[in-house]
């Protein structure tokens, strides 16, 4: 019986301190609306990764810019196309929409999920 309590207690401290370990993930679908941007992680943060998919119609563009100041990196992607990036600590990615129609992207975040989100606009 001591052995099945202390196999529970070991069990239950792993799976909590799995929680904080770095694989949790933040799935998301955002929409743009036209001549707009969406900006992940214009907050002081570590490292993370994206996985962006364009859902819609038109083109977006994507670029990285550092809290600090500028963009650079600049990426298009065209409808159904899928990009993974890694995005440096304290740089936020920026998603443009520069259509005259609103746009959505899917996005898997991992790595620092403690990120900011919002529009430009």
């Amino acid at each position: 019986m001591k052995k099945l309590n202390y196999l529970l207690i070991c069990a239950c401290l792993i799976l909590s301190a799995c929680a904080i370990l770095p694989f949790q993930k933040l799935h998301s679908t955002t929409s743009i609306k036209a001549h707009d941007a969406f900006i992940l992680g214009k907050n002081e943060h570590g490292k993370f990764g994206v996985k962006l998919k364009n859902i819609s119609s038109s083109t977006i563009t994507v670029w990285q810019a550092p809290i600090s100041g500028g963009k650079h990196s600049p990426l298009t992607v065209s409808p159904n196309q899928t990009i993974k990036l890694r995005v440096d600590r304290n740089t936020a990615l920026k998603i443009e929409n520069n259509a005259d129609n609103d746009v959505s992207v899917e996005l898997v975040v991992t790595g620092d999920i403690g990120l900011s989100m919002g529009y430009q606009n």
